[in-house]
């Protein structure tokens, strides 16, 4: 379930957001004036969110490109230029 707060709890109750955010992984959102102003949440769940955007996006991407090629890839050519790409690192 969302939690919802008013935005003055970020100031007079910084310290039990702060707490909720951690705990839970979830983000608490803030309302200024009853209407949706803004979202706080821990660094750690920003981070894997934006890391689950980027996958997202990549993944677009490739269906993207191989909608326009017909070139197709074995699983065991995709190892091999994996392998090749470590070895190069």
């Amino acid at each position: 379930m969302k939690m919802i707060r008013p935005v003055s709890d970020l100031r007079n109750n910084f310290a039990d957001i702060s707490k909720t955010v951690h705990e839970t992984s979830e983000p608490v959102f803030l309302t200024k004036n009853g209407y949706g102003d803004m979202v706080v949440m821990s660094m750690e769940a920003y981070e894997n969110l934006h890391f689950q955007s980027e996958v997202y996006f990549k993944l677009q991407e490739a269906e993207r490109e191989a909608e326009l090629s017909d070139k197709r890839y074995s699983s065991k050519d995709v190892l091999q230029a994996v392998k090749e790409a470590i070895k190069g690192e």
